[in-house]
């Protein structure tokens, strides 16, 4: 059921690359699950990634039979976090569903997610119990998986599952790029959010081929660590780029200390020792580092990078209208 209103209960936000032959099916299996849901609006909202195998004209074409079909064409291929920071800044739902196109994540789950939300969380995760995929992508799935809940505090197990349920409010505010898709409840849970998780099925790939490999997880790494600076260090890099500098500077300490003593009471000449290369260069970079922690707080403290208002998780009935 969908209405003309600006605001609807449920947008399942759908990105594609190159998935003509499963929009049709997926349409259907939306349909089929959110009908029985009486009262409630929604909306699909596919996002066209780059495809060049015809996936827009199939888009167009359920949009003009179905009005609850809407597309979104992107330029060129910018990939999935990019493709899903467009679908939630268009989506109209006040709850927003994220899926693949590929049909291995089933329609049917989605009221599942929507109970959950409802028992007070504002992120649901999906977790592939039983993965309908080959071993050389579950290994490194599964590593990835421990090493992301054990760095970022979040206990979730299936990071990359992308059959997600959200609070709107959750994703307006957070801005995605590279692979940081992933780490949408890492994000979320840094703002206070609360963070669920459910089991779902996972189908084998019936059309396609997939079109991640393994260097997906490597660049997935390396973005954990932009994650992490985001969400420890965002309002105070002086602790990142000092604690390391300060740790430096007690390495550069310890040498210049030994090497002194070595001068002092053997009378050996120390110019030649590399240690003292190593122990001045050492001591350049910790100065440098404290430095440029200072700088970054400067430039922090100059302007916001989170509003406030993002940060308030409700208030009363009767606001305050200033001072007493």
């Amino acid at each position: 059921m969908t209405d003309s209103s600006d605001t609807l209960d449920i947008s399942i936000v759908v990105p594609a690359y190159n998935e003509r032959e499963t929009l049709a099916a997926l349409v259907a299996g939306v349909r089929a699950s959110l009908q029985p849901l009486s009262g409630r609006t929604w909306e699909i909202l596919f996002i066209d990634d780059g495809s060049h195998d015809g996936s827009w004209d199939e888009m167009t074409r359920l949009a003009a039979e179905d009005g609850a079909v809407r597309a979104i064409r992107m330029r060129r291929n910018f990939g999935k976090a990019m493709a899903l920071s467009v679908g939630f800044r268009a989506a109209r739902g006040r709850t927003i569903v994220t899926m693949d196109a590929d049909l291995q994540d089933d329609p049917q789950e989605i009221p599942r997610f929507l109970d959950k939300l409802d028992e007070g969380y504002d992120l649901v995760s999906g977790w592939k119990e039983r993965r309908q995929d080959p071993l050389d992508k579950t290994l490194p799935s599964r590593l990835f998986n421990a090493v992301t809940s054990k760095v970022s505090g979040v206990r979730l197990r299936d990071f990359n599952c992308g059959f997600k349920a959200y609070r709107a409010g959750v994703v307006r505010n957070i801005r995605l790029y590279g692979e940081l898709h992933r780490y949408i409840p890492v994000l979320a849970h840094a703002q206070g959010f609360r963070i669920g998780e459910i089991p779902v099925q996972h189908h084998p790939r019936r059309f396609g081929i997939s079109k991640y490999g393994l260097e997906r997880y490597v660049r997935g790494l390396l973005d954990l660590l932009t994650v992490v600076a985001l969400t420890r260090y965002s309002t105070r890099p002086g602790h990142l780029f000092g604690g390391i500098g300060v740790a430096l500077g007690l390495v550069s300490a310890a040498a210049l200390t030994w090497l002194t003593g070595v001068w002092l009471f053997t009378d050996s000449a120390i110019g030649h020792r590399p240690l003292l290369s190593f122990g001045v260069m050492t001591g350049v970079i910790a100065v440098q580092l404290v430095c440029f922690g200072m700088l970054a707080e400067l430039i922090v403290a100059k302007g916001e990078l989170v509003d406030p208002a993002c940060l308030v998780a409700e208030t009363s009935r009767n606001e305050p209208s200033g001072g007493n």
